[in-house]
């Protein structure tokens, strides 16, 4: 499986955001975005030009891609699905995206970051109506059953980050019993319930593969 394994705050210094994918670093005062560093491979003096169109809907469609931690290839390919669907293309893709598997073991707070929650559920440590699936892609549906399997109850990068949802809670389609280790995907969720991707304008990503 094709994964990225360079610098991860690069990432986030090349979209100007702060994209939560180092976990507890990005509350830190070490965040790049904190410290108001400047993007990657670009003098600091040189002024940037204005982007044209096509830059700014490029730009858009990287950074959620990023968000999620998914390839071109993958991501293609859950747009494909989201424009062979009923409503509003946008939309069914951040439906789409948000019952991934590795997403809804992050939103559990089950891991501190979504590439956390990949290895968690790439080492077989998560069930889905007491099957265990390894596959981060897997689409979880509407009354689904997640939970840590017997395996990862005693890890201890688990029990860490279920320590920070007593203090932020879940998201609300969601629904968790920290004791367990046992969450169930209660609804498929709205465009408008994702509020912290809010600034993500997913209709120039439509516009982009529309071309």
């Amino acid at each position: 499986m094709a994964r990225y394994t360079g610098p991860v705050c690069r990432l986030c210094r090349a979209e100007q955001k702060k994209m939560m994918l180092k976990g507890e670093r990005c509350k830190s005062d070490k965040c790049p975005i904190n410290k108001k560093r400047p993007p990657p491979g670009k003098d600091p003096r040189v002024r940037q030009g204005k982007r044209s169109d096509y830059g700014l809907q490029l730009r858009e469609k990287q950074k959620l891609k990023r968000i999620y931690g998914m390839q071109e290839k993958q991501f293609h390919l859950f747009f494909k699905r989201a424009l062979r669907m009923p409503g509003i293309t946008g939309e069914n893709l951040f439906a789409l995206l948000e019952r991934r598997l590795d997403n809804v073991v992050y939103r559990l707070r089950f891991a501190v970051s979504r590439s956390q929650a990949r290895q968690i559920v790439l080492h077989g440590h998560v069930h889905v109506n007491g099957k265990r699936v390894n596959i981060p892609s897997f689409l979880v549906r509407p009354e689904d059953i997640v939970e840590i399997g017997d395996s990862g109850k005693n890890l201890i990068i688990i029990k860490e980050a279920l320590r920070e949802s007593g203090k932020s809670g879940v998201v609300p389609w969601l629904n968790l019993d920290p004791d367990t280790m046992k969450g169930k995907f209660l609804a498929v969720p709205r465009r408008n319930d994702i509020t912290d991707l809010a600034d993500i304008k997913e209709q120039m990503i439509v516009e982009l593969y529309s071309k």
